[in-house]
């Protein structure tokens, strides 16, 4: 393998997409990453990284474009890291992101599995309920860099509702009139650190604030504020963050005017959401991504159904619809307090919340002998930990269903239930994240071998 040099120009053909959606393009025997290329065209690249067995380059031509590429619907596309495929094609968008699933699951879990479809998103814009928007130490308001922490200032997102840069907007607006200090991480100074905005199908907004304090100057001018740029502001919270870390929020809450909660339906259910409660942030795919999680579980009536990393009832809800009993797990307090209420709001008594680590719960239950027929596990993206998967495996139900938001340690967590005695039955792909590189997948496992 020749050796790539640092600065040089070569050409070649892009193949594909890495999992961050970059594309790749086999130069001398080496991969190269390049940002923006588009798989089946023959490009021109600089390389401006060299590592052992691969290297990092930037587009310098497109010699025979591809028919998915497309003119960037955003001008800070290239610049923001929230976005990762606006240069395609929908439709090759969804192409890369079942690949992605299914070289996790054959390459990484060792299974044959294959993923039967990606299910895409009707709406493409706009679909998030939930904005987080970093504070750079010089007060910009908007989205890191790519693989950095660097902020890059955005007026209007094209994945979040307006109402929300609405809300930033009116927040940074506040910080400049009265000279409160952004956050620098560096040094560990200043106040704010993060815009935090909730949204609900009803159009009602909950801003948080998190700070590097207990409190704020100038709270009613804040407040005052936020409502007159968006008035469908239901309440307004402060989160106290003093630790030096990447973690959005603190674990303490105020509020500072108005309600901390808000109402919302997904799957004809109603959920109360406080701040920290886990929510999808796509609610018109997530309710694609539950009904085909009900199918997988195969429900009659009749079974006894363990959900863990339960957040705030949803999964656990939409199960005791149609299972004799249901048990959901989470480790954050706020969680498991809507999870309750939110069973008591919809009428639903065959449900219990246990609020813990989903290792210790699952372990105890275990030790208890509960033996159910069912377990669905949406955990972040960080996967489940081994002994998870072992207290899963020895409660031996007949199926699991995985949700997944990471297709790297979905792989790595289906090899280790194959080593416990459950292998893939099905997958499918939903696209809960359109013109970023996060994908949901659902896998079906069943104990024995298939």
């Amino acid at each position: 393998m020749e050796k790539l040099e640092k600065g040089a120009f070569y050409t070649g053909l892009a193949g594909g997409y890495s999992s961050d959606g970059l594309g790749i393009v086999r130069i001398n025997g080496a991969v190269v990453f390049v940002p923006g290329a588009v798989r089946g065209e023959t490009v021109e690249l600089r390389i401006t990284k060299v590592m052992k067995s691969s290297a990092v380059g930037e587009l310098a031509g497109i010699c025979h474009p591809s028919p998915d590429r497309q003119d960037p619907d955003c001008p800070y596309f290239g610049k923001c890291g929230g976005c990762d495929f606006r240069h395609l094609s929908y439709a090759e968008e969804l192409r890369a992101k079942r690949q992605r699933v299914q070289d996790a699951l054959t390459r990484l879990g060792g299974s044959g599995v294959q993923v039967e479809e990606i299910l895409g998103a009707e709406n493409t814009l706009c679909y998030r309920n939930k904005s987080q928007y970093p504070v750079g130490s010089g007060g910009e308001i908007g989205f890191y860099r790519a693989r950095s922490h660097q902020v890059v200032s955005v007026a209007r997102c094209l994945l979040q509702p307006e109402v929300c840069d609405k809300t930033a907007k009116a927040v940074g607006d506040w910080m400049r009139r009265y000279q409160v200090p952004a956050y620098d991480e560096r040094t560990g100074r200043g106040l704010l650190r993060h815009i935090y905005v909730r949204v609900n199908r009803q159009g009602e907004s909950l801003c948080c604030v998190v700070v590097n304090g207990k409190r704020l100057p100038r709270e009613p001018e804040l407040t005052a504020m936020i409502l007159d740029a968006v008035p469908e502001t239901v309440g307004v919270v402060l989160n106290v963050n003093t630790q030096k870390n990447n973690v959005i929020l603190g674990s303490r809450y105020r509020t500072v005017w108005g309600r901390n909660f808000l109402m919302d339906t997904l799957c004809g259910l109603t959920f109360k959401l406080s701040v920290p409660s886990f929510f999808q942030v796509n609610p018109a795919q997530t309710e694609v991504l539950y009904g085909k999680a009900l199918e997988f579980a195969s429900l009659s009536g009749t079974e006894t159904a363990l959900d863990l990393y339960c957040g705030a009832g949803t999964i656990t809800l939409c199960l005791a619809r149609k299972a004799r009993r249901v048990i959901g797990a989470e480790i954050v307090p706020e969680a498991i307090r809507d999870a309750n209420e939110n069973a008591v709001r919809n009428g639903i008594e065959n449900v219990e919340f246990f609020n813990g680590d989903a290792s210790d719960i699952a372990a105890k239950l275990a030790a208890e002998g509960l033996r159910p027929d069912v377990i669905t596990a949406d955990p972040p993206r960080k996967g489940l930990a081994p002994e998870v998967i072992a207290a899963i495996a020895g409660m031996h139900p007949k199926r699991v269903v995985y949700v997944s938001c990471n297709p790297a340690t979905l792989g790595r967590d289906v090899k280790i239930f194959m080593e416990n005695g459950y292998a893939a039955a099905r997958a499918t792909a939903v696209d809960l994240f359109p013109r970023t590189a996060h994908v949901e997948t659902i896998v079906l496992l069943q104990r024995g071998t298939l």
